[in-house]
């Protein structure tokens, strides 16, 4: 899990990359009874751009 603490040093790109993948999957729990229509427009594109990213890894596998 990503901190909010200041970081007194750059990150190497395999830091950086490590940083991001695992913020993929941190658990964020989505309360559809307190979402408002940004929050659920939010999750749509998300989705969506889960969608197209799985899209392409499949398609480099097949090449």
């Amino acid at each position: 899990m990503s901190s909010n603490r200041r970081k007194d040093r750059v990150l190497k790109k395999s830091e950086k990359i490590s940083e991001l993948a695992s913020a993929k999957n941190e658990d964020v729990e989505f309360s559809s009874a307190e979402a408002d229509q940004e929050d659920i427009e939010a999750l749509r594109r998300s989705e969506a751009a889960d969608e197209r990213q799985t899209r392409k890894l499949d398609d480099y596998r097949y090449e």
